[in-house]
């Protein structure tokens, strides 16, 4: 059951050819033999799981539900869920059991999922690997030497490896979007305030945004709609319709004017990925689409703008963690300033307290004009790159990371090496624009992404044309050994 497609899972649940109890337990069962591992969730919670089904085949019985009900997924462990431990993958937090859901959760029990439970993370969302949780690191299902792409990584590994159905995670600088590309995946970041960040644990409050990781876009569309829309509660939340994003996948794409940015393909793309990312182009080339080659100048300039933006916005966040309310206490605090300095120490890891003593610096008096200013300026330039961009086109695209997953360890003592490699999915965030990664021909036998952006509120066209893609080529069709299904050929063509 775990190798179906969420529309399919739903006519089986419709057909009563399996209960939402069955399915439940098939992937529970997974877990338990295959997540040791992995190390992709944090907490499951079988007992709820198992009731939470039980009242969906009710639904189900007497013809109530939707597309979603019953069908299992896993969220990421940022997301707060009422009387189940929410730790950010973080020490800071492993006591914290939150007192209500977040929206994002909240809506997506309306719709009738299941939580199977709590994805693991990187600690605090900060992390392009999943090794800076402190329940140690993720592995990916394709090769569990190398790293499963993060901060999203505990999602993504789960949904390639057929431990859920899919599951939320959360992007901040790619961090759907890179560990979909590594683990062969889909994964769509929605534009900024389409989806709630109520209940949803801040890192960095103007680039966080909610999303979705499945095994195709019309798996993707179908978790989008029910989690997508206006919150009152959450201030950035954007007052726009949310579309059917399921009932406009399939739409022809001719015309479609494709720009790809010669800063996207230049020194350091890795050539298998450019070689899988162009005839990925291509098979959209055939369907009618036109390809643009354009320039985005600033976005050399994302990486070094969002270490500075997003650790400055970390550094205020995470001040609330002090040991006094809620979270890791030290032992034995001799006053309050021992308490203070001993929880956040001991609560925090090593590149968390990194980017939070980066932020402070950042803010602090005669350095604030000098970096955090002088960042936000330069946001808005490549912002406007954006702009310019979509008078030409109507979709960017582009390898969603320089190479493919690389070995555990091999960049932990290389923080800017690490942060590099989020070269190509940061620029999005800084603009607060929907993107999207889907899976193209494997390279040496590993996943490999290509990058979609689109303008504002665009996701429907992103869904859109990954589903057509998805159509004509089988390379969204591969699984890891943990999950053994039918493999794509190279080409991408369907038998």
């Amino acid at each position: 059951m775990h190798d179906q497609s969420i529309a399919d899972l739903a006519a089986g649940l419709r057909a009563k050819r399996f209960s939402s109890r069955e399915l439940t337990a098939h992937f529970l069962d997974r877990i338990g033999r295959l997540d040791p591992a992995l190390n992709s969730y944090i907490t499951v919670d079988h007992d709820t799981a198992l009731a939470v089904a039980d009242a969906a085949d009710r639904h189900i019985a007497a013809g109530a539900g939707g597309p979603l009900t019953g069908i299992p997924i896993a969220h990421k462990d940022i997301f707060l869920t009422k009387g189940v431990r929410t730790s950010c993958g973080s020490r800071m937090l492993d006591n914290f059991i939150p007192p209500f859901d977040a929206t994002v959760v909240e809506r997506l029990g309306a719709a009738g999922v299941v939580m199977l439970g709590k994805a693991n993370m990187d600690e605090f969302a900060m992390g392009s690997s999943n090794e800076t949780s402190w329940y140690g690191p993720v592995r990916n299902p394709w090769d569990t030497g190398r790293v499963p792409g993060g901060s999203s990584g505990g999602s993504a590994a789960a949904v390639a490896a057929g431990l859920c159905a899919a599951a939320t995670g959360t992007d901040t600088g790619g961090s759907i979007r890179q560990p979909a590309a590594f683990c062969g995946i889909t994964g769509i970041k929605p534009t900024y305030g389409r989806c709630s960040r109520y209940g949803m644990i801040a890192f960095a409050s103007s680039l966080d945004q909610a999303g979705v990781l499945a095994r195709s876009a019309a798996d993707a569309a179908l978790v989008l709609q029910a989690m997508a829309g206006f919150d009152a509660r959450d201030s950035t939340s954007a007052e726009a319709p949310v579309p059917d994003y399921a009932a406009t996948l399939g739409e022809d794409i001719k015309g479609l004017r494709i720009g790809l940015p010669q800063e996207y393909f230049g020194e350091g793309l890795d050539a298998g990925v450019e070689a899988s990312v162009r005839a990925a182009l291509a098979e959209l080339e055939r369907q009618g689409a036109t390809l643009v080659d354009m320039h985005l100048p600033n976005a050399p300039l994302s990486v070094p703008v969002y270490y500075v933006v997003a650790p400055a916005e970390c550094s205020s966040n995470l001040a609330r963690f002090d040991g006094v309310r809620y979270g890791h206490r030290c032992e034995a605090p001799k006053d309050l300033e021992d308490l203070y300095k001993r929880s956040r120490a001991e609560g925090f890891g090593a590149e968390v307290k990194r980017r939070i003593m980066i932020g402070t610096y950042a803010l602090s008096a005669g350095y604030y004009d000098a970096y955090y200013l002088k960042a936000q300026q330069l946001r808005q330039l490549i912002a406007d790159d954006f702009r310019r961009a979509f008078e030409q086109v109507d979709v960017i695209m582009g390898p969603t990371t320089p190479t493919t997953a690389f070995a555990l360890g091999a960049k932990t003592d290389d923080p800017v090496a690490m942060y590099l490699n989020d070269i190509y999915t940061i620029a999005t965030n800084l603009a607060g624009l929907p993107g999207l990664s889907v899976p193209v021909a494997p390279v040496d036998g590993l996943p490999a992404g290509l990058q979609m952006i689109g303008n504002y509120f665009a996701e429907g066209r992103l869904l859109n044309i990954a589903h057509r893609l998805q159509q004509a080529t089988d390379w969204h069709r591969a699984v890891p050994a943990a999950a053994p299904r039918r493999p794509p050929s190279e080409t991408g063509a369907r038998d």
